[in-house]
This record gives structure tokens, C-alpha cells and sequence, in this order.
């Protein structure tokens, strides 16, 4: 049995566990079943997204597409056994003061450590064309096209497939997060467990993503499989936390590390300076690297190059060259820190940014005299590509030349980087020079040195020259590739020749390339701003039959032009056909196209596609709702706006300010107050709005129903801020307007009663009025509440 010492791994991890879930409960009855055939063996596997809304993951099933759904909407808990201390981090300083309490010492096993061996990314590649492992490929991504029988054959597969086979199915897949699906899934299967190769390639391969749940998740399955766990591991979950923006949680790893009985490595040290340096946390990564040396962690160059590029990110290059001279210094007593050429080419390239090619010069000579490095290609390669990237292509060119005096061989990629900073300026005359001299040296241009003209062409407008440029491609032996066309096709989308770019899309069978997914759209949305709404969906349809599915928001850009339009009923056929066709069409579609047809009046059809977004798993947001609340109350529809609102709130979706807001006029302006109050209240049991009263209370005002609004100050003075304060000024100026002096008064009273001072000038406004109409006792009355709050002086 896999779980029969679970309670001693519980007592030994005591800090590190204290909750279990149920992610991996279907695994024990999976382990201890007798019938292979368990239909609930492929049941979803959830993975977690890279999304910032910490309350949503992703779900995955090889039957299904993905859906978003929320922990409030399903009953399944997705953590894991570990400590309550575990828990997600906050951006604090609680965890950056870990290494104070390590000690390696503790950490050391007898001088034996059990090395597992990696596949590494050559040996992947060789297994790459395994058959075994392209047919499972060839599986998983199918894998909406699943059956049982399908099934059956990918868990037969697997558990003939070798270590370092399995792990390259998961390399080979383009969605890491189907990667992790089907890592959890095989992890599942009867008479199988991943080798610890397998959870290193998981991990590494999340480790470059922002998927950091998922790679701490592995992270914990490996502690329930008893699979020995590195620095390097921790390493992985860590680089994933920082690659998400979670600071705090990536250095809360070294904690976790630390309880589960593993001392830091410089592998992982150097990976929490990089995470420290990442999110502009200069002065704790320094403080760290100086904890590292108690720990018996030696900072090398490795450490001392990432603070470089931290003190360069925030321009103080004067603070990266003292630290450069530091490590001249300590490297005459350990030669790990003396500086490479990244430390220099790290503060060179942040020079060039600026052009200050003066000081590139003296660091140059320093490196030269100080390091011994001598000013090879790569050094002036190097500063090409930054001068060029950072739009310097003059600088960039003189540096080329240099080189070429020094007789280093440059090729295609340098002259490419050169010929496209002077496109990005728009020196195309300067680029085609260059071209030419290429080929008077022998270094025919590349498809790319060519496609980088073509696109600074047709950003100019110069698309005859463009063209041209594509039948001088072919004079040259060069085939223009997907990229070229596609540049060229979306500068004639810019200068409204949408139509000429579509017949080139259709002929480019006849020219032997092939249009992409981007190629399209960059049409579509031609067509689309040229005001052809019709030309565009037919094209989408037709990108569709070729396997190129639009994005939710190309549909939802096409659906808002036919509304405009007024084509309701095209907006809504072209919807439907894209869900028939497999388009991703999520909540904004919807309520775009609810939208729509609220304007027309149309209703029932609004409701019925709202009700069709429940049908199909794609559950209403607060817009959505909003959107129809609004357009109800608008007509008139009062109780059909109610019930939705209370639906809303039944279903958990919180009201926004704007929702309050709605609500409010809507009902203030029919005089519906006590349905409104009514409302109000569910409305704030569900997500407080501090100023939802004081809306209700202006917005009488403004309809002139000052009856019902001085029914509500007393909700107003409740809390008596500065904001009541204003409401209350409101409501007086809105009495003195109605030519009511008296009911001002007694607004300024009760605010006196609750502790708040009107407005003085208003107050001696109100005084002046009410003499005048003959109320003498209550005019000297509010003046005298001010010379008892010693605001006015008896003078």
C-alpha cells in the first residue's frame, strides 16, 4: 500500500502539513481497486491558470474544452496536504529573513547525497522521435475528440513507456497546461507512478511559466509519493511564483524548504536574488546575498551579475561598477566572483540605451585592462544588437564598421538588426544601402532582412515598393515566407485596400505560402474598419474551415460592428455559427450581444440568450446582469429588474458601483422608493457601498422629490463623515431652491445633532431667508449653534 505509513510522513513534516484535500483522494481508491475499468478513471483534472484572480482555475478534461470556473461554484477543496503555514504569502518582509535560520551543517547526509539523473533537453529530443511518444502526442492533442476506447489505448501506452519517454510527451506539448493535465492523470492510472526524472521535467517546464499553483502542487505530490526533493525543485515552484509577480510567495519557498529538513544551495539563492532583483527589491536582495556567506552559500559571478542588472534597472551604473570592482577584488582570493564578460555586457548594454557610447568606451578598456577580455565579436555583437534594439541604428552601424576594420566576419543576423533599427526610424534609404552592400560582400539577406524592409515599407505606405521588395525576393532565390505576406497584406489594410488584401489571401495557393492565424485577423480587421461587416464574417468562417479559430475578442469586435449597424438578428446568427464552428465565445460575447438587443426593445430575445449562457456553462457576470437590469428598469419593467437583481445576488455575483448606481436612477426616477429600499438592503447584505444612501438621497433631489428624501437623512447621519456632510448641503440647497427655508433649517439642526458642522456661508444664507419670511427665533436659533461649537464669534 502506497498510504500505509501516511501518518509517519505526517509526524515527520509536522510544519509542513496539517490539511488534506481531495485533489488526490480518488488515488486511494484507484490504487486499491481491482476493476482497470473504472469509468471515472479520466474524470477533469483541474490545473491552475496564470491568471492574476486568485478565485478562479482553469479546469482541463480530455473530452471537454476549458471552462473557467470559480471555488464558489464547485464543491471540490484543490489544496493539498501541507502545513496552514503553507498557505499563499502576501508581498512581505515575514519570509526574506529565512536564512538566519538555516544551518547546512544539519543538512548534510553523511557527505552522500542521492543524485537523480535528468533527461536533458538533447536527450529529449532524440526520444522526440520515438514512435511510442508520437503517438502519444498525436493523442493528447486530440484530445476533444476522446472516447473510452481512445482512453484505454493512451493508458495501455503509458505504462510502457519508458522515464525519460514520458517525459518527452510532456515536452513536446505546446500548452503546458496540457502537460499538467495529462502528468495528473497518468499519476492517477492503475500500477503506474512517475519516476522522479518525470516530476523534475514537470517542474522544470512550469519553472518557465506563470503557472506557480501547478508547480507547487507538484511539488506537494512528490512529498506524498516519498520522492526525494532538491534544491533544485524548490528552485522551480520559485521561479514560477516570481515569473506570476507573487514575491511573497516565492520566498516563502525557502521556508518551506527550510521545514522540510533541505539546506539552500547557491542554485536556489541565486534564483531568490533573481526574484528579489525581478520586482524592484534591490536592497533586500543585497541584504541576502550578504546572508547567504552564514548559511556557508558563496555568492559567484552568477549572484553578483543579477544584483548588476538590478542596480542597472534602476540607473545607478555607478553602484553596478563599484560592484564589478568588488569582485576584481574578492576573485584574488576566490576566483567564482571574479566578473565575465556578462558583467560588463550587462552594464554596457543599459549604456547604449541612453547612446552614451563615451562611457561604452572606457568600460570597454576596463574590461580589456582590468578582466583581460579582449574586444572579440561577440563583444561587438552584443552592443550591435542593444544599440539597434533601443533605436541607436546609426551608432549600431558605426560599430559594424569598426568590426569590419578588425576583420571579424559579421553575417546575416547583425546586418538584419542594423537594417531594422533604421526601418523602425524610418530610414529606408540607409536600409536598402545596407542590403545592397550585402550583397556586394556575399552575404545574400535573409527572408527576415528582407520581411524587416517589407513591414518598414508599409508602414510608410510605400506598398508599391513593398511589393516590389517581394518580387526581388524571388529574383534573389529568397522565398518569401507566411511573415513577409503577412507584412505586406496589413499594410494595404492600412491604407483601406482591404478587399485587394483579401484576393492576395485568396490567391496565396497559387503563390506556395501559406496564411496563418495572424494573416487572417490582420484582414478581418481590415475589412472590419473599412466598414465591410459582411466581407469580414464571411472570412472568418472561411479561416475557420481552415482550423484558425478568432479570438473572443475579434468576435466580439466583429459582433459590435454589426450592432452598430443595427444587424441584431446577424450579429446573433454570426455568434451561433462560430459556437457550431468550436470559436471560443465567452461572457462578453454574450452580454455585447444581450446588449445589443436591448436597444432594440427586443427582450425576450435578450433573456432567452441569457438564459442560453447558463445552459452552456458560461455564467453571467455582474456586467451582464447589470446590462439587463438596466434596460428593464428603463422600460418600465420594474419586477422583472427586481427578480434579477435578487438572482444575482442568489447566485454570489456582487453588485458593482455602477450596478448601484443604475439602480438608483432607475427607480429614483420612476419613484418606485420603496421597491429601491427594499432592494437596497439584499443589495448591501451582499457587498457594502458606503454612498449607495447618499445616491438615493441626491438623486431625489435632482427629481425634486425632497418629501422622500428628508424621509431618508437619518440613514445619511448615521455615520456622519464628510460625505453625509455634502449630501446634507445638497438636500438644504434643494429646500432653499423649492422655496422651503424652514425644512433647511431643520436639516442644519439634526446635523448638529449628529455631530456635524454645515457649511457656515450656506447656514447664514438659510438665516437671511428665514428673517425674511418672518422666522426670526429660528434664523438667531442656527446661528447660535455655531457660537456654542465656537465657529462664530457673538461680535
Amino acid at each position: 500500500m502506497f498510504f500505509s505509513n501516511s501518518n509517519r510522513i505526517h509526524t515527520t513534516l509536522k510544519t509542513f502539513q496539517k490539511s488534506s484535500s481531495c485533489v488526490f483522494t480518488q488515488f486511494d481508491t484507484y490504487s486499491h481497486c481491482n476493476n482497470p475499468k473504472n469509468p471515472n478513471l479520466f474524470s477533469p483534472i483541474v490545473c491552475f491558470s496564470s491568471s492574476s484572480n486568485g478565485n478562479y482555475v482553469e479546469r482541463h478534461d480530455f473530452y471537454n474544452k476549458n471552462v473557467c470556473v470559480s471555488f464558489d461554484q464547485t464543491p471540490i477543496d484543490y489544496s493539498d496536504s501541507e502545513s496552514d503555514d503553507d498557505d499563499e504569502k502576501d508581498d512581505n518582509d515575514e519570509d526574506f529573513g529565512v536564512l538566519e535560520f538555516f544551518d547546512n551543517r544539519k543538512y548534510v547526509e553523511n557527505g552522500k547525497e542521492k543524485v537523480v539523473r535528468e533527461v536533458g533537453e538533447e536527450e529529449g529530443k532524440g526520444e522526440l522521435r520515438n514512435p511510442l511518444v508520437k503517438k502519444v502526442s498525436i493523442l493528447l492533442r486530440y484530445r476533444n475528440e476522446w472516447n473510452s476506447r481512445l482512453e484505454n489505448e493512451l493508458r495501455h501506452l503509458l505504462r510502457i513507456l519508458k522515464p525519460r519517454q514520458v517525459c518527452a510527451v510532456i515536452r513536446s506539448l505546446d500548452d503546458e497546461r496540457v502537460a499538467q493535465s495529462f502528468f495528473y492523470w497518468a499519476d492517477r492510472q492503475w500500477k503506474y507512478r512517475h519516476d522522479p526524472v518525470v516530476y523534475h521535467t514537470m517542474l522544470e517546464i512550469l519553472s518557465k511559466t506563470k503557472l506557480c499553483k501547478g508547480s507547487k502542487r507538484v511539488l506537494r505530490l512528490m512529498i506524498r509519493r516519498r520522492i526525494e526533493r532538491r534544491p533544485e525543485h524548490f528552485g522551480c515552484v520559485m521561479k514560477s511564483y516570481s515569473r506570476a509577480g507573487e514575491l511573497g510567495n516565492a520566498m516563502h519557498v525557502l521556508r518551506i524548504m527550510q521545514k522540510a529538513g533541505i539546506g539552500p544551495d547557491l542554485s536556489i539563492c541565486n534564483t531568490a536574488v533573481h526574484a528579489l532583483v525581478m520586482a524592484n527589491r534591490l536592497k533586500k536582495a543585497l541584504w541576502f546575498v550578504d546572508q547567504m556567506e552564514c548559511v556557508g552559500v558563496v555568492p559567484d559571478v552568477v549572484t553578483y551579475n543579477i544584483l548588476i542588472k538590478g542596480y542597472c534597472n534602476l540607473h545607478r551604473v555607478e553602484d553596478a561598477l563599484e560592484l564589478i570592482d568588488q569582485m576584481l577584488h574578492k576573485g584574488k582570493s576566490n576566483s567564482s566572483c571574479l566578473p565575465d564578460k556578462a558583467s560588463y555586457y550587462t552594464v554596457m548594454c543599459f549604456l547604449c540605451k541612453d547612446k552614451r557610447m563615451k562611457e561604452v568606451r572606457e568600460l570597454l578598456g576596463k574590461m580589456a585592462d582590468d578582466s583581460h577580455f579582449l574586444l572579440d565579436q561577440k563583444t561587438y555583437t552584443t552592443l550591435i544588437h542593444s544599440l539597434s534594439k533601443n533605436g541607436h541604428g546609426e551608432e549600431a552601424f558605426l560599430l559594424l564598421r569598426e568590426s569590419e576594420e578588425k576583420d571579424f566576419q559579421i553575417d546575416k543576423a547583425e546586418y538584419s538588426v542594423v537594417v531594422h533599427s533604421f526601418c523602425q526610424q524610418g530610414n529606408l534609404e540607409k536600409a536598402k544601402e545596407i542590403i545592397n552592400e550585402m550583397f556586394l560582400k556575399g552575404c545574400i539577406p535573409d527572408v527576415v532582412t528582407y520581411t524587416t524592409v517589407i513591414n518598414g515599407l508599409c508602414r510608410t505606405g510605400k506598398i508599391d515598393g513593398a511589393k516590389k521588395m517581394i518580387i526581388n525576393m524571388y529574383k534573389h532565390g529568397c522565398k518569401p515566407n507566411t511573415v513577409s505576406y503577412t507584412a505586406l497584406l496589413n499594410g494595404l489594410c492600412k491604407i483601406e485596400k482591404s478587399l485587394e488584401a483579401r484576393e492576395m489571401l485568396y490567391s496565396s495557393k497559387e503563390e506556395c505560402w501559406t496564411p496563418n492565424l495572424v494573416t487572417y485577423s490582420v484582414v478581418v480587421h481590415g475589412l472590419r474598419r473599412e466598414g465591410k461587416i459582411a466581407e469580414a464574417c464571411d472570412l472568418v468562417h472561411e479561416m475557420v474551415k481552415k482550423g484558425f479559430f478568432p479570438t473572443p475578442a475579434e468576435v466580439n469586435l466583429l459582433t459590435q460592428s454589426l450592432l452598430r449597424e443595427g444587424k441584431v438578428s446577424e450579429a446573433k446568427k454570426f455568434m451561433e455559427e462560430c459556437l457550431r464552428n468550436g470559436v471560443t465565445v465567452n461572457v462578453v460575447n454574450y452580454t455585447t450581444l444581450i446588449h445589443g438587443f436591448c436597444q432594440k426593445g427586443d427582450f425576450e430575445t435578450a433573456l432567452s440568450l441569457f438564459d442560453d449562457m447558463y445552459l452552456s456553462n458560461r455564467y453571467p457576470d455582474v456586467f451582464t446582469y447589470t446590462t439587463l437590469i438596466d434596460a428593464l428598469s428603463r422600460k418600465g419593467r420594474f419586477e422583472e429588474a427586481t427578480a434579477l437583481t435578487k438572482k444575482m445576488l442568489n447566485k454570489g455575483v456582487l453588485p458593482t458601483p455602477v450596478t448601484y448606481r443604475i439602480v438608483i436612477h432607475r427607480y429614483c426616477a420612476m419613484g418606485r422608493i420603496d421597491d429601491l429600499m427594499i432592494l437596497l438592503e439584499k443589495m448591501l447584505e451582499k457587498q457594502y457601498f458606503g454612498t449607495a444612501y447618499n445616491q438615493v438621497l441626491e438623486k431625489l433631489c435632482s427629481f425634486e422629490n425632497l418629501e422622500e428624501a428628508y424621509k431618508l437623512l437619518g440613514k445619511i447621519l448615521k455615520m456622519a463623515s464628510r460625505k453625509d456632510a455634502n449630501t446634507c448641503h445638497f438636500l438644504m440647497e434643494s429646500f432653499l431652491k423649492k422655496g422651503n427655508p424652514l425644512l433647511s433649517y431643520k436639516v442644519a439642526c439634526r446635523m448638529f445633532e449628529s455631530n456635524l458642522i454645515p457649511n457656515l456661508n450656506l447656514c447664514k444664507k438659510v438665516s437671511k431667508i428665514l428673517k425674511l419670511d418672518g422666522k426670526s427665533i429660528e434664523a438667531e436659533r442656527l446661528m447660535v449653534l455655531f457660537i456654542e461649537r465656537g465657529r462664530l464669534s457673538l461680535e
